[in-house]
């Protein structure tokens, strides 16, 4: 097999100042291995109770009560991580105190907000100490319907200060979608904002928020935090107070009790006390509640955070993402690294689509996250950033949602920077954090997840369950993770849990992802496992016909699905939304055939091709392939509200 095409590599002098490769020398010289990459990696896995005991002190988590051991149990559904173990996640995230910059907040509105460590912590005691007066205490469910803004930070550290629970939803969900959400769980407490901004228009959310506040008993009082007015009128919301109202009760108290000692006070927890509920893209029916621990959530994302991104105190990322995406969760653990977190909130093209460049450069960003879909908008509109813009600065830019192609790797190194580290990283709201991500002290190849994450046993296992490398496979972890959800909410016996994942490979995690793990050790992700078409018993991911599809120019979007025949076979339907002004005439279908063809196998060629006027995606930026499926089969699709434009479904009904 061809090697892909080398893009970037680091040098010795870059490798040896990266945390990944001081940990790794340690390691090495503590336990006996070469201090090499796969050595390392064989090392995490094969002794994960040594692993994950450096990791832990290397993260610097301090405890309030040591572990009897790292683990307990055998097995991917037996093992308990540090049993005994006690400590408070919002501790760590604040674990630093001085005037360093926390938070920069921007806006597509251009108002921009700053928050250092030392304000964040003060901001922190007093949302704590006034949930606390509202009555809300450990184990107790806080829901969150607000933009990405500082306040949704603040409150998502008081509610883990007390040892509650957080659970947030994007402001752009309907009544509907929250219900199915925060239904589930019965928060005590509904952290809301008055609105919020997409593309220029302004949105309202106060009649949302009083129709979820009417619908969810649980809920004893809402707050309603000022986007788009400094005073808005909540008086239709009887249970409602104002942020600066909940807050001015108990502000000198905590202020007080943050500048007199020093320290807040933070409730102890185990280290598989909930922290974080997430959920499921509910479009084939409702979301599951996904409950991820304290411990094992910051004791992952360090790991990534630290090592695979080399992220320190001196660091400026950036990530665009919406409260309801685990990306969210994931970047704001970056406090715990003590490095500046930017938190932008409205259209990443608003007003213009260099916007999200310039305050990388303005903002002096190091790490910059995106999206595919983003990057290939970047390049659809023809921008050239790092013409336009000094990013001297930007050492790495991070990709996830969706598999990244070949041409995007090359975009990036042609019109962002030649020297940076481009990371593809994937994993999900799942195991809220990574399988496979990028890697300081490695090259990068075009198409090509750099590595598998360290502590993670991942393989791609073919049709009869074995472990093959150089082929594509289902994506599978064979051995257990500290990041593994601690369960379902309301499944008592864990069954909705055993069936989502260990279904199909008993004691074996599959994750519903098409991955080839090449020779070298990186990953080729080929698509949804869950999306895959079988025409004529040939299993094909729709990734690889999407990597053809954009390279002509013609189309800007596109989704692939299979249509069941009635001899039981699988045809391959394509539709795509095209430039305006263009048509789909027989020499355009002609045109992608082809490009197919050259670019895949005749097998991949869809038997339909039609035009369509948009493609559904769930409001995390998720191509929704399997509500188009239930659509061409006349299937009703449930929870639209999970999709962000749910009204270009209908188009499909029928169509082929």
């Amino acid at each position: 097999m061809k090697t892909p095409e080398l893009l970037w590599q680091p040098t010795q002098e870059q490798i040896r100042r990266t945390q990944m490769f001081a940990f790794m020398a340690r390691a090495a010289e503590k336990f006996g291995f070469e201090a090499d990459w796969p050595s390392l990696h064989r090392w995490s896995v094969t002794h994960r109770d040594l692993f994950w005991r450096q990791m832990l002190e290397f993260s610097q988590i301090e405890l309030t009560k040591p572990a009897t051991a790292v683990h307990a149990g055998e097995g991917m559904l037996e093992t308990k991580w540090f049993p005994g173990l006690e400590f408070n996640f919002a501790a760590h995230l604040l674990r630093f105190r001085d005037d360093r910059v926390a938070i920069e907040a921007e806006d597509e509105l251009g108002r921009t907000r700053r928050l250092t460590y030392r304000q964040l912590g003060e901001q922190v005691a007093s949302c704590a100490s006034a949930m606390q007066a509202a009555g809300v205490g450990k184990g107790d469910r806080v829901g969150a319907f607000i933009p990405n803004i500082p306040e949704a930070v603040v409150a998502m550290l008081a509610t883990a200060s007390l040892g509650a629970i957080w659970s947030s939803c994007s402001p752009d969900f309907g009544i509907g979608g929250v219900f199915d959400r925060f239904g589930q769980i019965e928060p005590k407490l509904l952290i809301a904002a008055d609105g919020y901004s997409y593309n220029g228009k302004k949105i309202d959310s106060l009649e949302r928020v009083r129709g979820v506040a009417a619908r969810i008993p649980s809920i004893q009082r809402v707050v309603i935090v000022p986007f788009m007015d400094e005073s808005p009128d909540i008086s239709a919301i009887p249970i409602a107070t104002g942020w600066h109202d909940f807050l001015d009760g108990s502000r000198s108290i905590a202020r007080a009790e943050a500048r007199g000692s020093g320290v807040m006070a933070f409730e102890s927890v185990p280290f598989d006390h909930p922290l974080y509920i997430m959920y499921s893209s509910g479009t084939t029916g409702v979301p599951k509640c996904i409950v991820h621990g304290a411990g094992g959530t910051v004791l992952q994302h360090m790991k990534e955070l630290m090592l695979h991104c080399d992220l320190r105190r001196e660091d400026c990322i950036f990530y665009f993402t919406t409260c309801g995406w685990m990306m969210w969760n994931w970047l704001v653990s970056a406090l715990g690294v003590g490095a500046t977190v930017v938190l932008y909130e409205g259209a990443p093209f608003h007003p213009d689509p260099d916007h999200l460049w310039r305050m990388a450069k303005r903002l002096g960003v190091t790490v910059f996250g995106t999206s595919p879909k983003y990057l290939a908008a970047c390049e659809n509109a023809g921008l050239k950033p790092g013409d336009r813009h000094n990013l001297s600065k930007l050492r790495a830019v991070l990709s996830t949602g969706s598999p990244l192609t070949v041409e995007n790797f090359r975009w990036v190194y042609q019109n962002v920077k030649s020297d940076l580290q481009l990371a593809s990283i994937c994993g999900g709201t799942d195991i809220i954090s990574c399988f496979m991500l990028g890697n300081p002290i490695l090259p990068v190849h075009a198409g090509e997840i750099q590595c598998i994450g360290l502590g993670m046993d991942v393989r791609a296992f073919d049709a009869d369950g074995r472990a093959v490398v150089g082929q594509k496979g289902e994506l599978v972890c064979c051995s257990p993770f500290p990041s593994q959800p601690t369960g379902f909410w309301n499944d008592k016996d864990g069954e909705k849990y055993r069936k989502a994942y260990f279904d199909d490979y008993p004691g074996v995690w599959r994750h519903g992802d098409f991955v080839e793990i090449t020779e070298r050790g990186g990953v080729i992700v080929h698509g949804r496992s869950d999306a895959t078409l079988n025409p004529g018993g040939v299993r094909i991911g729709t990734a690889e016909i999407y990597r053809q599809i954009e390279l002509l120019e013609e189309v800007v979007d596109s989704v692939v699905v299979g249509k069941r025949t009635s001899d039981a076979d699988v045809e391959v339907c394509l539709f795509v939304v095209l430039r305006e002004g263009r048509s789909l005439d027989d020499a355009l279908i002609d045109k992608i055939k082809k490009r197919i063809v050259e670019g895949t196998t005749r097998r991949h060629v869809p038997r339909h091709v039609k035009q369509v006027t948009a493609v559904p995606y769930t409001i995390s930026g998720k191509k929704v392939e399997l509500a188009v499926q239930q659509m061409i089969h006349g299937e009703t699709v449930p929870n639209r509200d999970a999709l962000s434009n749910p009204d270009a479904l209908d188009q499909y009904a029928g169509i082929v």
